[in-house]
């Protein structure tokens, strides 16, 4: 059990913590104020890829949450303005994949564009989704749920096969609007 000394040590000072804050109610106009302050919060970065009548679609994503070992259930989110968000939502299936630090092109390419999978080395996964090579994790999913958010769609996905890739790797990042790498501490 940590002693208040150390325990003061192990937390930022109050007064260091609210000398340069602002408070704001979240505004309807374009949201910019808040859209940076949840850019605060940074997270690993994944492209989610569907299987459609006209081909394979991939979408950029930092929504990515593991929810339940039992059931293995996933979810991300969607945004309604995208063009691509009825193909996933009515997707059966789909693949979620976690990307390395190396594979920043995957994210930039998947960001703008939904199709283009010749660029990349992909193969067919489980009922027909398609598979990117060389992720730090893939999660075949079929759709559990999807739920109305906001301005967003909730995708829960029930995991049927995971691909890990072996060794150590790095997460690709996004934090405040950049990509980079998680850098530990010791």
């Amino acid at each position: 059990m940590a002693r208040y000394g150390q325990l003061q040590a192990a937390v930022a000072p109050l007064g260091a913590m609210d000398d340069d804050v602002i408070t704001f109610a979240p505004q309807s106009d374009d949201g910019a104020a808040l859209r940076h302050a949840f850019g605060r919060f940074g997270t690993g970065v994944t492209v989610v890829t569907v299987d459609t009548p006209m081909g394979p679609i991939g979408m950029t994503a930092n929504s990515f949450s593991s929810i339940s070992l039992d059931p293995p259930l996933v979810l991300w989110s969607p945004a309604l303005r995208s063009q691509r968000h009825d193909a996933f939502v009515q997707a059966s299936h789909f693949c979620i994949h976690v990307l390395g630090d190396d594979q920043q092109r995957l994210a930039d390419h998947f960001a703008r564009n939904g199709d283009g999978f010749d660029r990349f080395d992909w193969t067919t996964g489980d009922h027909g989704t398609p598979h990117l090579a060389g992720c730090l994790a893939a999660f075949q999913c079929e759709t559990f749920a999807v739920h109305p958010a906001g301005d967003h769609s909730i995708v829960l996905g029930r995991v049927t096969e995971v691909t890990e890739r072996r060794g150590k790797g790095a997460g690709l990042m996004f934090d405040q609007g950049r990509f980079g790498r998680f850098q530990p501490n010791s």
